[in-house]
């Protein structure tokens, strides 16, 4: 039966990329999830976001992870469906929820790299955004 779902939206795209990263290390942790909740309850681009869709755009993510290529399908998806104004904001949401445990795992710094060149992210911008991150998610 083909899929006659409509395509992502922006705002799936933006959840699809903060739920890639969080299950890049084949271990999604409460404190990602909760990170990712609460940017989809507060940020304004996610106003008026259907949250019903969390659970469809998850299993898009970890269809695609079971995948010999989903990743590379995975990121043809978010490039269809994410504005280039909405790039660098993908990669802030991707850093945040990265760092929402307090650690960076080895998969999600990969993930983050593969991230950051599909969507053209500068190298300044890049930093900028990671220590924006960091810095938000620091413990005493």
């Amino acid at each position: 039966m083909p899929d006659t779902s409509p395509s992502m939206t922006p705002q799936d795209a933006l959840l699809a990329i903060m739920v890639a990263v969080s299950a890049s290390d084949e271990n999604v942790r409460t404190s990602e999830l909760i990170a990712i909740q609460r940017i989809v309850y507060h940020l304004p681009v996610f106003a008026g976001y259907d949250d019903d869709r969390f659970s469809r755009v998850s299993k898009v993510v970890f269809d695609l992870f079971e995948e010999e290529d989903g990743l590379d399908a995975l990121f043809g998806l978010i490039r269809d469906a994410l504005p280039e104004k909405l790039f660098e904001t993908a990669y802030a949401l991707a850093c945040d929820v990265a760092a929402a445990d307090g650690t960076l795992y080895e998969a999600e710094l990969q993930l983050l790299q593969e991230i950051r060149d599909e969507l053209s992210i500068d190298r300044l911008h890049a930093a900028a955004i990671e220590r924006g991150a960091r810095a938000r998610h620091m413990t005493i």
